[in-house]
């Protein structure tokens, strides 16, 4: 039996539609997905605490409440990008474990720990966090190809992190690339050597990803990572029915119920039409190119953003044969937030500018000084003499340097909310300049649905019905009593696909 994570409530709108999804969208689906059966629900961290203040001005703690409180049942799982949790710095080792802390006490059971450039060092803090909080860690190999990323390199990695305390390992494919062959291969080392379970994430970006799942899943993987099909395929996961139904009928075979993932998949159909403005068609497509650039689908919007501002669309091809030269003169970094963001803003500038580090940007200059923490590989003589000429390199834990900020957020957060609680200091600390722009939007009525109407274009969305949950009675298992969707039909879901079909001037048969 192979265990499904479901992402569509985290990954797979962060792939599709920047993160936007709110919470008012997620809660009526929350009871079905919660009688499924999954392994665990994928729901929190990577860009959607960011996203949440940013953008939404929902506060991503009361999403994480929210979800607990629907969905009892089912592991809540989180993405963590170890010391830099879910920011783009690192944070001190205090705010590290207080997040961490929060976190479990508010429902994450399950933390997947990454870090950018597969330091461990980077990694320690939080997987310790994890464990005194009684949650289950997830350590994870950010799955990359180099000269350096050798099947070797990544069981020494999966060894250091079961001496760290990881209760199971990610094989973290944020690209999309990684061949069947080779993943089955990198299961098979993984479980021989390091003795723990196996997870899998991966994209369709490549369009392998299927066949991907299967071959790891052969090898003995514990569980994959899918999205239900709304949310799935291009830089998102696999689809959720389409890896149950391969692997339906084997050993291997999830006994989750397609129906009820058919129904699901219904309502989350309604939610995608909902933010289809925000749908990069590009984003969709199956993209064979990135087997040779190793560019992820984020990372190529990032670029085609940046030279679409600098009216540059035609010198794409450029920095795409720029980006893999700056990642070999850094060391070979997997391309993951934050080191996918510094090697394309890098490589944009070497094109723009005509000659390669004429400008160096500031994250660069961290990068090859350490503060960052261990590159896979050297880094370019030239390079790191420039850099380092008038700002030596560090060699030790980069977090070593940070002095404790808990206590000092504490205090200036109190300012703005005399009674903030610790979920609130860490929003703070998080994002000092955003949770102050989010505390403002608040007072001035700027909630979820006013600034994603406005980002929308919808007129009136704010009167229309909202998505309506597929109809199912409760499983026994939920003490049989009858579900509040039992009375609604598929004639809810009609009528909202109807609406949204008239706000976007189409026509359904």
């Amino acid at each position: 039996m192979v265990g499904i994570t479901e992402t569509v409530l985290r990954d797979g709108h962060q792939s599709l539609i920047a993160t936007r999804m709110r919470t008012r969208d997620m809660l009526p689906a929350a009871e079905r997905l919660d009688a499924i059966g999954y392994r665990s629900i994928e729901m929190w961290g990577g860009a959607t605490f960011d996203v949440c203040l940013r953008y939404l001005h929902e506060d991503p703690w009361e999403r994480l409440r929210s979800l607990k409180r629907a969905m009892p049942n089912t592991p809540l799982q989180m993405l963590l990008r170890g010391q830099n949790l879910v920011g783009y710095r690192h944070y001190p080792d205090d705010v590290v474990r207080k997040f961490v802390g929060e976190a479990a006490r508010q429902g994450i059971e399950i933390f997947r720990v990454f870090d950018a450039l597969n330091d461990p060092r980077n990694m320690e803090v939080a997987i310790e966090a994890v464990k005194q909080a009684g949650a289950r860690a997830q350590g994870t190999i950010c799955y990359t190809q180099s000269p350096v990323h050798t099947l070797e390199a990544f069981v020494k990695l999966g060894q250091r992190l079961a001496e760290m305390g990881s209760d199971e390992i990610c094989v973290k494919d944020m690209g999309g690339f990684m061949p069947p062959t080779e993943g089955a291969e990198l299961v098979r080392a993984l479980l021989s050597e390091v003795h723990l379970p196996v997870v899998v994430h991966t994209h369709s970006s490549s369009g392998m990803s299927a066949m991907t799942c299967l071959a790891v899943a052969q090898a003995g993987a514990t569980a994959v990572d899918g999205a239900l099909s709304p949310f799935a395929g291009g830089t998102s996961q696999p689809p959720t029915e389409t890896l149950v139904g391969g692997f339906r009928g084997t050993a291997l075979d999830s006994r989750l119920d397609l129906s009820a993932l058919a129904e699901l998949s219904a309502y989350f159909q309604t939610v995608l039409d909902r933010y289809r403005p925000l749908l990069n068609l590009r984003s969709l497509q199956t993209d064979p190119g990135i087997l040779t650039h190793q560019i992820p689908g984020g990372m190529l919007s990032n670029l085609l953003s940046q030279l679409s501002e600098q009216g540059a669309l035609g010198r794409l091809n450029e920095v795409l044969a720029e980006v893999p030269r700056v990642r070999a003169d850094l060391g070979y970094p997997p391309l993951v937030t934050p080191t996918s963001q510094i090697v394309g803003i890098q490589a944009v500038i070497n094109v723009l500018t005509g000659a390669r580090y004429k400008q160096v940007t500031q994250e660069v200059r961290d990068y090859v000084r350490g503060l960052y923490g261990a590159p896979p590989a050297p880094i370019d003589p030239e390079l790191l003499r420039q850099v380092t000429q008038n700002a030596p390199a560090i060699s030790g834990r980069p977090a070593d340097l940070l002095a404790p900020e808990f206590e000092k957020m504490l205090h200036e957060v109190r300012v703005l909310v005399p009674a903030a609680d610790d979920a609130e200091v860490l929003s703070y600390a998080l994002f000092p300049a955003v949770y102050k722009a989010y505390r403002r939007a608040l007072e001035q009525g700027l909630t979820a649905d006013v600034v994603m109407t406005a980002a929308l274009g919808v007129v009136g969305a704010l009167r229309a019905p909202k998505p309506e949950p597929p109809s199912r009675a409760a499983p026994a298992a939920s003490g049989g009593a009858v579900s509040p969707w039992a009375h609604e039909g598929r004639a809810r879901l009609q009528s909202q696909r109807r609406w949204v079909d008239a706000a976007h001037g189409r026509t359904r048969g």
